[in-house]
């Protein structure tokens, strides 16, 4: 069967819905924008609008709220938005993989309780795996929940925690068996792991805000739980098996960023094309007609028409149900190669408009921050390389 590049009709009108949205509320961009950098406030009309367009509902069943247009949709419509300059919020992403964990793993209870409220937008989750000492590697965390009659107590700590401030719900990852007694006993290291749906306002959480940048529109939070109670019918999947539920939430969480990293690199080209279109500095010729300025941002104009592609591949691996490990290898190199585009692309959109560049008034430095920040979270460029060698070239493990 041949293959085929075009995107289907309902696709298409989920791109031209968040592109109708945006539109729509061109007159306040500047105010979003001031919102999500100054602020770090994303705009609840503008979440509200995307909720009711159904951006939410797109990757959920009809039996749950939802389209099920899948994955895809929503990446198309992460990627409109940056492309519109004003960016995903956080919490759309962090939402979005939280859901399809919940949909992919939870009890049919645990589905008809939450997932009706993210397709509508009216439940904003966030999500809790890193911790003080355990950062790239996972299988160190040593927060514990213990199981106590019809509830667990959960005692420990997280830190680089995105808009736990204004999340309803927590997808917070756990140990229910500690790294040490995985290793004397000579388990898996996979072994152990279990995910639970949390209250953001439960008793025994803490938080304590960040001095942060580079996540725009939502703060930071080092979290601490002493003793909170989690209900046992919060458990996402089973006791000390959540290690393979886990990966139905990054693999979609590091597609999700890439997407949105492709529609900022979007509007980062077309800003600074349209600026080397009338820039004159030498006599009349603008600046675009300069081969310095202009074959960089042709050439990052190539290489994103690459970087979409791959992103499309990941997330319609996801929607097949492709196994964790063939969708995870098309996640990871998408968002290794949008990372690395996005910072290029923001570079040069600096150096096209020179010392304005750097000013917040432009918006352009904005952009570089978080898109910096995509080189090392969800996952570093390093671990993703780590990754590729190892279970795609075969070669020795390196760590």
């Amino acid at each position: 069967m041949a293959l085929d590049f075009e995107l289907s009709p309902e696709q298409k009108l989920i791109q031209k819905v968040v592109r109708d949205i945006v539109a729509r509320f061109e007159p306040r961009h500047k105010e979003f924008r001031r919102l999500i950098h100054e602020e770090r406030r994303y705009p609840q009309e503008l979440w509200d609008a995307l909720a009711e367009a159904g951006l939410m509902g797109s990757l959920l069943p009809e039996e749950y709220g939802g389209s099920g247009l899948g994955l895809t949709a929503l990446v198309l419509g992460l990627e409109a938005l940056g492309s519109a300059g004003i960016g995903a919020s956080s919490l759309l992403i962090l939402t979005g993989m939280d859901a399809l964990c919940i949909l992919r793993n939870g009890s049919e209870a645990l589905k008809r309780r939450f997932l009706p409220g993210i397709a509508t937008g009216k439940l904003k989750f966030c999500f809790g795996i890193t911790e003080p000492d355990a950062g790239s590697n996972s299988f160190r965390i040593s927060t514990l929940a213990r199981r106590a009659d019809d509830h667990y107590e959960i005692s420990g700590s997280k830190v680089f925690i995105t808009g736990v401030d204004v999340a309803d719900y927590m997808l917070l990852v756990t140990r229910s068996t500690s790294y040490a007694e995985v290793r004397q006993r000579e388990l898996p290291k996979a072994h152990g792991f279990s995910l639970f749906v949390v209250p953001t306002n439960a008793p025994g959480l803490e938080k304590r805000r960040l001095p942060m940048r580079g996540v725009e529109g939502h703060n930071q939070f080092l979290l601490f739980f002493d003793r909170m109670r989690v209900p046992a019918e919060n458990l996402v999947g089973e006791e000390n098996g959540g290690a393979a539920a886990l990966f139905n939430s990054l693999n979609p969480e590091r597609i999700l960023a890439a997407a949105s990293a492709c529609g900022t690199v979007a509007y980062l080209l077309r800003r600074a094309s349209e600026y080397a279109r009338e820039r004159r500095v030498f006599g009349d010729r603008p600046i675009g007609a300069y081969q310095g300025l202009a074959h960089p941002l042709a050439e990052a104009r190539i290489e994103l028409d690459a970087v979409r592609l791959l992103t499309y591949r990941a997330a319609w691996a996801f929607d097949r149900g492709d196994p964790p490990p063939v969708v995870g290898t098309y996640a990871n190199m998408a968002k290794y190669l949008a990372a690395e585009l996005g910072v290029k692309a923001a570079d040069r959109a600096i150096e096209t408009l020179g010392g304005y560049g750097f000013s917040e008034e432009y918006e352009i430095i904005h952009a570089w921050e978080g898109l910096r920040l995509l080189r090392t979270a969800p996952v570093s460029r390093e671990m993703i390389l780590n990754y590729v060698a190892e279970h795609v070239l075969e070669l020795p493990r390196s760590y």
